[in-house]
């Protein structure tokens, strides 16, 4: 009996289709793909995995004070990477999708580095971020804080050499007392690469003058050291983010808990979003994600983002039709562009 051709021509086609779908769908690539993820109200609660809920910002010892509006913090969502391969499909499904973007996997996690480490990572910077946010806003809301500044690590091939310690506290250099990060890094720009400086340290309880060597790195003068800061805050404010990690809410973090702890809504009742580090100078810094952050801010209900300057090259071209994305470069500039959204005087805001 003759076979159609026909008909087996088309189950080999079939076949051919299944085979390379399975193929496609076991096939790891080492490429990460970003896309929105959800936003959360710095200003509302966050939900637990039991279903429980709780203030995302809460103050202890202090006064606080009702607010209303939302100031969300923006996330995306990365699958690649350490322990969360991604296969063919997913890759080709990001590249014909706008609101995902596809990075070879190395641009975004160090090579070798374990999803331990990353999570550890993530976990690390978003402590870091809730300190700074928090030294931001009290200090706006007049509330004084004091910075311990230390020595983390010492490089093995610091440029000071030995003179430094782990645990050493930064008391003064060059004379200059350190009562902040920002204060240090100052101090040690008036030396001269390859000069010495006078550095007073409280090692143990125990003050020691030590006359370290500075080095250049990137134009820069250096010791070789990692700082550490550490907070002396007059009362407990407390952050509860669930399981998002980094340092990128920062920004809005600090925004939050200053509208707590004065009077009346910093929002005005609006709907504004956000991203950006923040250190404990005010300064705003850039982010990754930011063209899927502002997907998830407009998903999210916001008609308002608040951009960091360093990020306007990419947000540019990238803004969903309804939101407006406003420049900050500092805190001040974010209360300052907040407020006057708040008033509905937006003309001649700051934009990317």
């Amino acid at each position: 009996m003759k076979v159609s051709r026909g008909p087996a021509a088309a189950i080999v086609v079939v076949f051919l289709g299944i085979l390379i779908g399975v193929l496609g769908s076991l096939i790891q690539v080492p490429y990460a793909v970003m896309r929105p993820g959800p936003i959360s109200n710095v200003l509302g609660t966050t939900t637990h995995s039991d279903g429980s809920s709780a203030d995302l910002i809460v103050i202890n010892g202090h006064e606080s004070f009702p607010t209303t509006g939302s100031l969300d913090f923006t996330t995306v969502r990365i699958n690649g990477g350490p322990g969360y391969p991604v296969n063919v499909w997913s890759v080709v499904g990001a590249w014909v999708d706008p609101r995902q973007d596809v990075y070879p996997v190395d641009a975004i996690y160090p090579p070798q580095q374990t999803q331990e480490q990353v999570q550890q990572e993530n976990q690390a910077e978003m402590v870091d971020s809730q300190q700074e946010a928090t030294a931001v806003a009290l200090r706006a809301a007049g509330v004084p804080v004091t910075e311990k500044v230390s020595i983390a690590s010492v490089s093995v091939d610091a440029p000071s050499g030995t003179a430094f310690q782990a645990g050493d506290v930064l008391v003064s250099i060059g004379g200059t007392e350190i009562t902040s990060a920002d204060a240090a890094r100052k101090a040690i720009q008036q030396a001269t690469p390859g000069s010495t400086l006078d550095v007073v340290v409280d090692r143990g309880g125990s003050k020691i003058a030590l006359k370290p060597k500075t080095g250049a790195s990137g134009g820069r003068t250096v010791l070789g050291v990692v700082l550490k800061i550490d907070f002396q805050f007059p009362f407990s404010v407390s952050i509860d983010a669930g399981n998002v990690g980094g340092p990128s809410a920062g920004l809005m973090f600090s925004l939050g808990i200053y509208d707590k702890l004065t009077n009346g809504s910093l929002t005005g009742g609006r709907n504004i979003a956000g991203t950006g580090t923040i250190n404990s100078a005010g300064a705003v810094g850039p982010i990754g994600g930011i063209r899927q952050k502002l997907v998830g801010a407009k998903e999210g209900g916001a008609t308002y983002f608040l951009a960091p300057a360093d990020n306007c090259e990419e947000v540019r071209g990238a803004v969903p039709d309804g939101l407006q994305a406003v420049k900050v470069a500092t805190f001040d500039e974010a209360k300052t562009a907040v407020d006057k959204i708040a008033a509905g005087d937006t003309n001649g805001l700051p934009a990317c």
